[in-house]
């Protein structure tokens, strides 16, 4: 699942911290809240960010949100206009609906009227799905800090049948392998011999930019 152009509606710290992600990944992104002034924080984090009423068909249709390939219904403790927009999301046909829950019961219904995916956020999961909305190859990211992250990954194309050696991936990406995952396997303390396979999983850590660049290279 990959996708370039997203709609992130209610921006509190959940969909503030999902539409920088995406942002920040080099996709489209659009930005509604009825809060100008979370609007206005917004505006550089963006591509487009619109003080509009989500509940309002009307609004929401003047908008084009039918064209985005996904929406993130991130509305914080109205549970009724949560429903309401999610629910809009999936009959303008929007590919990709994930929506934020309250509790299990509102998980429940965001469910049955169509969302494909519901999250319990809190801020670090924000990230973590902005980063995995971009792109399937991206297994798991955690972030350590403003600056360091690990994240769990499949290896480019180019690195298939090359040493950790030859790779150099210190110098020339600025990451480091902790450990290689290859079926059942998990190898803790990979050694400059050991050679990277179609299908491994590498368990990398490194500064946050360095591994966003890793991503785009990805999403090539």
């Amino acid at each position: 699942m990959s996708f370039r152009q997203f709609v992130v509606i209610g921006l509190g710290r959940f969909g503030s911290s999902v539409a920088k992600t995406l942002y920040s990944l080099g996709n489209e992104v659009l930005v509604i809240d009825k809060d100008e002034e979370k609007v206005q924080e917004m505006a550089d984090f963006a591509t487009h960010a619109v003080q509009a009423d989500a509940t309002d068909e009307a609004a929401l249709r003047s908008l084009g949100i039918r064209n985005f390939d996904v929406a993130v219904i991130a509305i914080g403790d109205d549970v009724q206009s949560s429903i309401m927009v999610t629910l809009l999301a999936k009959e303008y046909g929007i590919k990709y609906v994930i929506a934020k829950a309250q509790n299990e019961l509102h998980a429940k219904v965001l469910y049955k009227i169509g969302a494909d995916r519901v999250v319990f956020p809190e801020r670090e999961m924000g990230v973590r799905v902005g980063h995995n909305l971009c792109s399937s190859n991206i297994l798991e990211y955690i972030e350590l800090s403003p600056d360091y992250s690990i994240m769990e990954v499949t290896p480019l194309e180019e690195w298939h049948g090359k040493s950790l050696s030859e790779l150099n991936m210190r110098s020339k990406y600025g990451i480091n392998i902790m450990a290689i995952k290859r079926g059942n396997d998990i190898n803790i303390s990979p050694t400059a011999d050991d050679v990277l396979q179609e299908g491994d999983i590498l368990v990398v850590v490194g500064a946050t930019d360095d591994l966003k660049n890793i991503e785009r290279r990805k999403m090539r």
